[in-house]
């Protein structure tokens, strides 16, 4: 197989153009007729030509950027900033930039205009993006228009990701808690839309089935608030639930006040494992048992992928989930 790349100026030739006007084209830069620019798009397609980032940043007089990219759940953005999965996210991509003479932009994308955000974002993107938390749909949209993108989040089958076991991660905090001896084990889910909480949702779904359990839960949506109020229904509705699975860790230590405030005792009345091995979960009364979500390592491999190029359609590299245990379940 041939390692030759492509350049600009056999675009140029297969269009039938000037190295200037296959530069335009290519940078998005006014001044190229519709026909032009179609001549010049479709010689891009049959060459496979790949534009080297550098140079096209100097043309467009735009520097060389990561974008970091999340769709909003709920009202307004500023649980955006206090949310410990972001942090994280972003702990991991700082080190592998540096150096790189790259610079990182957060994104933040309300649902009511994802789909319009989304293509104006694919059309400035540089290095491209690393897709921190939005649906599949929304993450083929941006490779559609901008092949340069990785998920870190469950998404298409096109769009190269670098995801957690997040299944295999809450099917296994169901197993604990039973191998603790809960049998009442409740769960408090994500948001309906959110791919990690789908697939979170079909752990806890299928160790239940598996262990002959009855499943009850309910619906928190990522927030410390959602978690105390999801497990005050619960706790109403079935007061002999003796464990939850909480999708999230700071929904978990909403879970945890909202018992404790209910005059049960954690562990001993109800065993909570949370899911993210976060700050929340450190700072928790008592500290949570969890999954370990290893989310700076991912978005290392983001970043990692994402300086090397245009990634391949439909990468995929798994990383495990691993329970780490404290005081919010029995030893």
């Amino acid at each position: 197989m041939s390692s030759y790349k492509p350049t600009i100026e056999d675009v140029a030739r297969a269009a039938g153009v000037s190295r200037a006007t296959a530069s335009r084209v290519i940078n998005k830069v006014p001044g190229a007729s519709e026909p032009l620019r179609n001549r010049v798009n479709a010689a891009v397609a049959e060459l496979g030509y790949q534009p080297n980032e550098t140079a096209r940043a100097l043309a467009t007089g735009r520097r060389r950027a990561v974008d970091v990219i999340a769709v909003t759940y709920g009202p307004g953005i500023g649980w955006l900033g206090t949310h410990p999965y972001f942090s994280r996210v972003l702990a991991g991509i700082m080190p592998v930039l540096e150096g790189a003479n790259a610079q990182l932009r957060l994104h933040a994308v309300g649902q009511e205009n994802a789909a319009e955000a989304i293509d104006e974002l694919a059309a400035n993107a540089t290095l491209g993006a690393i897709l921190a938390d939005i649906t599949p749909a929304l993450a083929a949209r941006y490779y559609r228009r901008c092949g340069r993108v990785v998920s870190m989040v469950p998404t298409a089958s096109s769009v190269p990701g670098i995801q957690a076991d997040n299944i295999g991660g809450a099917y296994a905090a169901v197993n604990h808690l039973h191998e603790l001896g809960r049998r009442r084990i409740a769960a408090i889910h994500g948001p309906a839309l959110n791919p990690c909480a789908i697939d979170r949702r079909t752990g806890y779904r299928r160790a239940v089935e598996r262990l002959g359990l009855t499943g009850v839960g309910a619906d928190g949506d990522f927030h410390r608030d959602g978690g105390y109020h999801a497990a005050r229904r619960l706790l109403e509705q079935h007061p002999d639930i003796d464990a939850m699975f909480v999708a999230c860790d700071l929904m978990a230590a909403g879970a945890v006040q909202a018992i404790t405030a209910g005059g049960r005792r954690v562990p001993d009345d109800v065993s909570i494992i949370g899911f993210d091995d976060s700050i929340a979960a450190v700072c928790a009364n008592p500290p949570l048992t969890t999954m370990r979500l290893p989310v700076e390592e991912m978005a290392a491999a983001a970043t990692r992928l994402l300086l090397g190029g245009s990634p391949a359609s439909g990468h995929r590299q798994l990383f495990p989930v691993e329970l780490v245990v404290r005081e919010s379940t029995p030893n």
